[in-house]
């Protein structure tokens, strides 16, 4: 049990690590792209929690708290992903599924956007760049703390 407490604790702190480089890919492509921050994380927010932010201040609040607890939450599945027998690739290469397709699928599930295939290509590629780039931050984090 040591050894799976020990491992989540390491994929959170990788996974803190995984949403700033994250954070950082986002407002780098931001920049060069003039794309809006996404407010899907306060969608998912408000809708999971059952709550409707009062301002665009609020909205924002809650947009940062679900990215970083997002990606806090899937650094602790690398941790579980660690504590198997799989070896540290292995996991490294399950993780981005799990992180993209459980996105996609609560998207769709709290009728936030549409099935993935019905997503134009180039908000496919971003989103899959962006969540690419903290699995594999994430990934690398964890392997270095093991």
């Amino acid at each position: 049990m040591g050894s799976v407490v020990g491992a989540v604790g390491r994929g959170i702190v990788a996974g803190v690590a995984g949403t700033a480089a994250l954070t950082l890919s986002e407002k780098l492509e931001q920049s060069l792209t003039k794309r809006p921050t996404s407010m899907v994380p306060a969608q998912v927010g408000a809708k999971v929690a059952n709550v409707e932010p009062k301002s665009g201040a609020g909205a924002e609040k809650l947009n940062w708290a679900v990215h970083w607890g997002h990606g806090v939450t899937m650094g602790a599945v690398r941790g579980l992903l660690g504590a198997t027998a799989l070896s540290a690739p292995v996991a490294s290469i399950l993780h981005l599924p799990l992180v993209w397709g459980g996105d996609a699928a609560l998207y769709t599930t709290l009728g936030i956007a549409p099935a993935p295939w019905k997503w134009g290509g180039q908000e496919l590629a971003t989103d899959l760049w962006h969540k690419g780039v903290l699995s594999v931050a994430t990934s690398l984090v964890f392997i270095a703390l093991d």
